[in-house]
């Protein structure tokens, strides 16, 4: 190998349009920049993300990233969580009581995660598949 014989690989090199070199070029006259406006000009460029004077995206959306409204009123709790509510039946208010979840929560799902210690019977609260097969495996009963 020699440094004379060193090539690209094929197709690696992209061989630039050649515009301006006549009509049956099909780059000819105005080589492919149509005619008039801010585009067609030399040094006629747009910013990225510039929308046509509409206020563009970045603006749109807000700064200090994003709550969902669902967020502050639905709730996930463990399994092992469960076991340390001291209520018969566990709903929504039984949870709240014993400080599970904030008292202005309205929604509580159940997930599989933790070891749950003791049979549990829940009612009018959402369970994972996981996590209702978990429970029932202990003895306990959901209630949806």
């Amino acid at each position: 190998m020699k440094l004379n014989t060193l090539k690209p690989a094929p197709g690696s090199k992209k061989v630039g349009r050649r515009v301006g070199r006549g009509i049956g070029s099909g780059l000819g006259k105005t080589c492919g920049r149509g005619h008039k406006g801010q585009t067609s000009r030399t040094g006629g460029k747009i910013k990225p993300g510039f929308e046509g004077g509409q206020m563009p995206l970045h603006r749109r959306l807000p700064k200090f990233g994003f709550t969902s409204r669902q967020s502050l009123v639905r709730e996930e709790i463990r399994l092992d969580v469960l076991s340390d509510v001291e209520a018969s039946i566990i709903n929504l208010k039984a949870l709240i009581k014993a400080g599970c979840v904030r008292r202005d929560t309205q929604y509580v799902k159940v997930i599989a995660a933790g070891e749950l210690k003791k049979a549990v019977h829940l009612k009018g609260i959402k369970v994972t598949r996981g996590a209702k097969e978990k429970i029932e495996s202990k003895g306990g009963k959901v209630e949806e």
